[in-house]
């Protein structure tokens, strides 16, 4: 039975982020909200018995009434209908990042301190879950998750309890099974539980966290139960030298087999944890190191040896017999609780099978279908699922597998050949294709902003992001394009290219009024401005530049420069005498000095022939100041008589005006 694609017609399921025991979780979309949500779903061969259907509806009340930053929110529970019947479903709030659990398989050991402020954190949801009357009972590093902006979620409340619930731990096999590893000792002998259970686990992911291994390991869940119950942990710098006698205490403290002797409250142990990250001494009793343990051996002989008494000796044997009694005794109770809980489990089927070992069958190339079968052909019926993207993703740009392994078993742990319990559970790493999605409208994001949208559809950046100059201050360093644009589909994997706004590269604008143009141009080129020319009439020298926009302040580099450059029309000169001049004579020199204007001619009567032809006064007169493009009028003689030649010709005298 597969779960629809659309709950209730308000969650749209997407890519399947994680399985468990008997649930598997979705990314979804609140269609009605708008926000993206995680949808955990019964799984469907669970979803008719009714003591999963019940084990799943506490888990949701159970998160529903905790509000409380460090725990995973419940928005919404509900049934869907389907052609086999309901099927139950959880909403919760959508959390990106890593399990602590992911984070040391990887990583391996946490520094110190990183890891008290995770365990601070974790051990303030706990006093929350606690305060209101229920126990996690299931604490351990794959239940705690640490988002891409550092903080701590609890989540998974899946076999939580109320307080006054008095049902046996042990009952629950598969909890039993799932985290043998962090169980406190009153569970594994089957007792009631409370909060100081919790402490205890707490203290067991601290222990790996800084260790990079659990503080009890062993070949069956009853060797690691026994060993919660009858053996000491070694402190974890026995492990990892970097941990402090103070970490050391405070860990030991938690891990104290007695309840009475452990931390009583999460709230407690969250204190101590904050002493020891400010530097103070935590109320932990400190761990003494083997130097110190010699010295104070060493110490109590020689002081025994000096104070020795012959007649005290007997009473000390008789007590030291007493003593010996006890502990056999003790020991005795001991292993009859540890064999008393192996006959539970084994009653309640929790080891079926656990001593048989087969080969891990190889399942890597087949169908997620086609791979169960072959497991269960071989005995392994405790198999999980792990999603392996096939496609670059912004927590793996190098995708783990290549498009023709979607949907088909990418590897397994544990690998081929290897000798595996039939109870074990098998993880099948399978392939996942991208899907389809929109490309989010970027514009007037920063950088960051838009990464983290497109990380959220499963886009990639591109990194090589280009910057281009805008002149709106409100667009500096905000994207103005991108590639492709908002509202195309795309399949998640693929990169998307962005540019952001820049301010002006701006420079001092040279002041150039009065220099030659060419000088001018040179000097505003070499500023890094572009230079326009324009001409005026002016009465400065032709070619020097008059006005300049703009002129001088800061201008943006590549921006444009106006010259405006006399044409020298405007400039004067002094009229010449050209009276007595031919017409041709006296323009020439007038053009001599710069002259180039318009001329008008007008016929002056003059007596004297000898005149005639020749300029006989001027209009401006000789020696006014004119502009070179002025207007001047020439008087031209012409004779009043006319003479005949000898010739017959007839040659003209000057007139009589």
């Amino acid at each position: 039975m597969s779960a629809p694609r659309l709950l209730s017609n308000r969650y749209e399921l997407g890519d399947t982020l994680g399985y468990g025991g008997m649930s598997e979780v979705h990314h979804g979309h609140d269609v009605r909200l708008g926000r993206e949500v995680a949808v955990k779903i019964l799984r469907a061969d669970l979803a008719r018995d009714p003591q999963f259907q019940e084990r799943f509806r506490r888990e949701a009340q159970n998160a529903a009434a905790l509000n409380h930053p460090a725990i995973v929110a419940v928005y919404d529970t509900g049934e869907t209908q389907t052609e086999y019947g309901p099927l139950p479903y959880i909403v919760m709030e959508y959390v990106e990042g890593r399990t602590l659990r992911d984070i040391v398989k990887t990583e391996g050991p946490m520094s110190q301190k990183r890891a008290m402020e995770v365990m601070a954190d974790v051990c303030a949801a706990l006093d929350f879950s606690h305060r209101h009357g229920i126990v996690h009972r299931d604490v351990k590093p794959a239940n705690v998750m640490i988002t891409k902006n550092g903080a701590v979620k609890v989540m998974d409340f899946g076999i939580a309890r109320a307080m006054h619930d008095g049902q046996s731990a042990m009952t629950q096999t598969a909890a039993v099974i799932g985290t043998a590893q962090y169980l406190s000792p009153e569970q594994a002998r089957g007792e009631s539980v409370d909060a100081r259970s919790d402490v205890y686990a707490a203290g067991c992911v601290l222990y790996e966290l800084v260790t990079g291994e659990p503080p009890f390991t062993g070949d069956s869940p009853v060797a690691v139960a026994y060993q919660h119950v009858r053996e000491d942990p070694q402190p974890p710098s026995a492990i990892n030298p970097a941990v402090s006698p103070e970490l050391d205490a405070v860990v030991l403290k938690a891990l104290a087999k007695g309840p009475a002797n452990r931390y009583q409250s999460a709230a407690e142990m969250r204190s101590d944890l904050v002493r020891t990250l400010s530097g103070q001494r935590p109320s932990a009793p400190m761990v003494m190191s083997d130097d110190e343990r010699t010295q104070v051996l060493n110490t109590g002989q020689q002081a025994a040896f000096d104070d020795y008494d012959p007649d005290a000796y007997a009473a000390e044997e008789d007590e030291r017999r007493r003593r010996k009694r006890r502990n056999v005794l003790i020991a005795a109770a001991v292993g009859a609780v540890v064999l008393a809980i192996a006959l539970v489990m084994l009653l309640t089927d929790v080891f079926k099978g656990s001593g048989d070992e087969v080969p891990m069958p190889g399942v890597v190339g087949l169908r997620v279908q086609e791979a169960k079968e072959v497991l269960r052909e071989n005995q392994l019926e405790n198999f999980d699922e792990e999603p392996v993207f096939c496609y670059p993703t912004p927590q793996q740009p190098q995708p783990a597998c290549n498009g023709d392994q979607i949907d088909k078993v990418v590897s397994t742990d544990p690998e081929q050949g290897e000798l595996v319990r039939t109870s074990q559970q098998v993880v099948l790493r399978v392939g996942k294709g991208p899907q389809q999605v929109v490309v989010p409208d970027l514009a007037g994001k920063t950088r960051a902003e838009a990464e983290q949208l497109l990380n959220d559809k499963g886009l990639l950046l591109n990194s090589n992001v280009a910057e281009v100059e805008v002149q709106d201050p409100d667009l500096f360093g905000k994207v103005v394009e991108q590639d492709p644009p908002s509202g195309s589909p795309i399949e998640q994997g693929r990169t998307v290219s962005i540019k952001v706004g820049k301010t002006l590269d701006m420079a001092s604008v040279p002041n150039v009024e009065g220099k030659p143009y060419d000088q001018a141009r040179s000097t505003l080129r070499d500023a890094g401005f572009e230079v326009q020319r324009k001409d005026v009439d002016s009465d400065k020298p032709e070619g020097q530049v008059v006005r300049q926009q703009p002129n001088g302040g800061l201008a943006p580099k590549g921006s444009t420069v106006v010259l405006e450059v006399s044409n020298g029309s405007q400039q004067e000169i002094t009229m010449p005498d050209l009276v007595g001049m031919t017409e041709d004579q006296a323009l020439a020199a007038l053009r001599d000095r710069g002259w180039s204007g318009q001329v008008e001619t007008r016929k002056e009567e003059v007596s004297d022939p000898d005149d005639a032809g020749r300029v006989t006064n001027t209009n401006p007169s000789k020696g006014s100041k004119i502009t070179k493009k002025q207007k001047v009028v020439l008087y031209i003689g012409e004779s009043d008589k006319e003479t005949t030649s000898p010739g017959g010709g007839i040659i003209g005298g000057r007139g009589n005006g």
